[in-house]
């Protein structure tokens, strides 16, 4: 937590009080459905919790926002993005039910209000929202794919409605489909952690 605090200086005491609860909440429920690897729950205010809150240096979401969360597994970036924005609403999707089923255990046990997990695949959603986030479920194209019909033509937030994603390494051939559109951010412009220093933001305004 201190590490979340160092970057984030101005969260509330209730959302400092729910990220607080992050680590038990995944360590009781890593012990019973490996949602999250051994190396990485030891890990998990920079792996996971800080890497998620990227997007939250990177956009302020306007209250009343809708966001996707394809391919949330245990909740990230998610959860951590909707303690956040307590305002805007998140629907988290997994294909995979017991990721879901820790998804709705953990938002219930924090009281967020704002997060619905549904157990399916993200080509079979009718609803529209205006952002899609996830972090590096398969490559991007296909991601771009199986996805883009979700975004609503509504605009509400400084950005035009698209894709967030968070990826590392070299993905340069993925993107070049995009590429007089789609955008990339360092994170390690945010975050110095030498965790960060391949991850990138990809943003793909639709």
């Amino acid at each position: 937590m201190e590490t979340i605090l160092k970057y984030f200086k101005n969260l509330t005491p209730d959302q400092i009080e729910k990220l607080s609860k992050l680590e038990e909440l995944y360590l009781d429920w890593n012990s019973k459905i490996n949602v999250i690897s051994r190396k990485d729950i030891s890990e998990l205010y920079i792996r996971h919790v800080l890497h998620s809150l990227a997007i939250a240096k990177f956009i302020r979401f306007q209250d009343h926002t809708k966001i996707v969360d394809v391919g949330c597994g245990g909740g990230f970036p998610g959860i951590p993005l909707a303690i956040f924005f307590p305002e805007v609403q998140f629907t988290l999707v997994d294909s995979i039910g017991k990721k879901i089923t820790v998804v709705n255990e953990v938002a219930s046990a924090l009281n967020l209000k704002n997060v619905k997990g549904i157990n399916e695949r993200a080509e079979k959603l009718n609803e529209r929202y205006d952002f899609i986030i996830s972090r590096a479920v398969t490559a991007f194209p296909d991601f771009v794919a199986f996805t883009r019909k979700l975004i609503s033509d509504k605009q509400k937030n400084a950005l035009p409605n698209g894709i967030i994603y968070l990826k590392g390494g070299d993905f340069s051939e993925e993107l070049k489909p995009f590429q007089k559109i789609v955008e990339v951010f360092n994170i390690s412009d945010y975050f110095e952690e030498p965790f960060f220093e391949t991850k990138k933001i990809i943003y793909l305004p639709l």
